[in-house]
């Protein structure tokens, strides 16, 4: 596995590879991120994985500072798994050149994280657009747990770019629980809180599937999480998978949730 620490080491590495898979992180890896990575091994020739905790997706400074980072377990596990190439890059390697226009959302798309994080999908765009342009590689990663992350991602990014998206399932724990980086901010019974709200609403998805008042029962569910478990929800909505827009059937669609366990805000789809 090589380190590579800066754009003159990247360039160096990645010199004629060809077939190259790419798994962009922010650290704390976890079961959800190896799943990507094992894909990867699994179709491409070589791998590299990004760690870089990009700080223009941030609308949150605190949240910034506060985000887990664990380099020396993250290169450990990216070293049993053998990859080939893992990419450690300063702000300056990424940011260093202006865009001629700056990414921005249409109208439409600001929904969901995009309503109450304001600029982080353009920081998430533009750091996935620039990585992808310095690494150059064939198939890039995502998980679905961010699946308007991916969504976004698939619409803004630019075909002059070449390379496949390849999302994979969302990985959970036995209690239904999506596996997160920010998981690591909660403590043990804010874990078993978070893990019961989650049951909780993949029950809830599973059992009304034929129902026909399903944004009447969302409401319903959304009140009683908030009381039951006395949390603050950003959002509880059903919406079609393919476009994103506010649904009332199950089919082809997804329920999505944002919502804070003390101040740790937490997202995920169903």
């Amino acid at each position: 596995m090589k380190i590579l620490l800066s754009n003159n080491d990247l360039n160096e590495a990645l010199y004629n590879v060809s077939n190259l898979g790419f798994v962009p992180t922010m650290g704390s890896l976890h079961e959800g991120h190896i799943s990507l990575i094992k894909k990867s091994i699994k179709e491409c020739k070589k791998t590299i994985v990004s760690i870089f905790i990009n700080p223009t997706q941030f609308n949150n400074k605190k949240d910034f500072k506060n985000y887990p980072r664990n380099i020396k377990k993250d290169l450990l596990i990216l070293k049993k798994l053998r990859i080939n190439f893992v990419y450690l890059p300063s702000v300056k390697d990424v940011y260093h050149f202006k865009r001629k226009s700056p990414i921005k959302l249409k109208k439409k798309d600001k929904i969901l994280c995009a309503k109450f994080r304001k600029g982080h999908f353009e920081g998430v765009i533009d750091v996935i657009d620039r990585l992808t342009k310095m690494i150059k590689p064939q198939k890039i990663y995502f998980g679905e747990k961010d699946f308007q992350q991916l969504y976004l991602i698939k619409k803004y990014n630019p075909k002059k770019l070449n390379v496949k998206i390849i999302s994979c399932p969302t990985i959970r724990n036995l209690n239904k629980l999506a596996l997160s980086s920010r998981n690591n901010l909660l403590t043990k019974n804010q874990l078993i809180k978070a893990e019961k709200i989650s049951k909780k609403i993949f029950l809830f998805k599973k059992k009304i599937s034929q129902n026909r008042n399903i944004n009447t029962l969302v409401y319903k569910l959304k009140k009683e999480l908030t009381n039951l478990f006395n949390i603050k929800f950003d959002y509880l909505e059903l919406r079609n998978k393919s476009n994103l827009q506010v649904s009332n059937k199950i089919k082809n669609s997804k329920l999505f949730v944002a919502y804070y366990i003390n101040k740790v805000r937490l997202i995920d789809n169903f």
